[in-house]
């Protein structure tokens, strides 16, 4: 049987897992994220096993990640704030130990595929993917192919209008009132004091999380006019779609016609098995190019 490979690589776990060509996990398993040395010999370790059967492996890895294949930084970790992952050569290190195809992409663009091959996206032309958690990413695919240039798109950092209750100057080093720096779960628990899940679901704080949701929507609908927006991550356990929906409509006035917003503003459907699931297609993909 021929075994592909995933790992999604995230800023505090890592998660590796082995599938079939069905794209159906066998197994699943995921660790801190802790230095590159320890937890990148913890993801070797694991796929020694599977290494007879293993045909490729396909990487979502936090970033900012060099993805341009005529770089002589390729499958580097670059930018990253986590100081110890900084220009980590991480697919050559995977090639060291194996010598099979990788693919190489962001996590969200990882999860954004997943959504596109077996969820929400399926059978749609045009699927935008943001998750919300410990930070913010998004990921963008136009006719199964990632929308990048240069480099992968950074969504998570638009910047966003501050909401009129809210006095939180943002938490993100770089540009303090971003997405990120608004709408992350540090950002939630440095504003309010708690983290997001011990709030309960009718504190007024939602309706604010939810008005910097439905502004990066509204951006995102003018961009690129998608089929579909899939909100995924920690933060999206709460049941914010209907108030994103409704700050959604305000915002843009009946300016642009959209689809129906409780099939166009959506959450994952493979939940948090999107990322795992679209790792595994970009390794099966990889595997038919040869």
């Amino acid at each position: 049987m021929e075994i592909y490979g995933a790992i999604e690589a995230g800023g505090t776990k890592f998660v590796c897992a082995v599938g079939n060509a069905a794209l159906e996990i066998i197994e699943k398993v995921s660790f801190p994220t802790e230095t590159p040395q320890k937890t990148i010999a913890a993801v070797i370790d694991y796929f020694n096993q599977y290494k007879k059967e293993l045909k490729s492996i396909g990487v979502g890895s936090f970033g900012p990640i060099d993805v341009q294949p005529n770089s002589a930084e390729y499958g580097y970790i670059t930018t990253t704030p986590k100081l110890d992952w900084q220009y980590v050569d991480f697919v050559g290190l995977l090639k060291r130990h194996f010598a099979i195809p990788i693919a190489w992409t962001t996590d969200v663009n990882a999860a954004c595929y997943g959504e596109y091959i077996s969820g929400k996206g399926q059978g749609l032309a045009s699927v935008v993917y943001y998750t919300i958690g410990t930070g913010v990413g998004g990921g963008a695919l136009q006719n199964g192919r990632f929308v990048e240039g240069f480099s992968h798109p950074e969504m998570g950092h638009m910047l966003v209008r501050r909401h009129s209750e809210d006095s939180f100057e943002g938490n993100c080093p770089f540009h303090k009132s971003c997405l990120e720096g608004m709408a992350a779960g540090p950002a939630i628990e440095k504003r309010v004091g708690k983290k997001g899940q011990e709030l309960s679901s009718d504190d007024p704080f939602w309706q604010i999380e939810a008005e910097y949701l439905a502004q990066c929507a509204y951006t995102t609908t003018l961009l690129f006019s998608p089929d579909i927006i899939i909100f995924g991550g920690g933060v999206m356990q709460q049941s914010l779609l209907p108030q994103v929906h409704q700050a959604f409509a305000e915002l843009m006035n009946g300016y642009v016609k959209t689809p129906p917003l409780e099939n166009y503003i959506v959450q994952p459907k493979l939940g948090n098995d999107a990322g795992t699931i679209g790792c595994l297609a970009l390794a099966k993909n990889q595997r038919n190019l040869l």
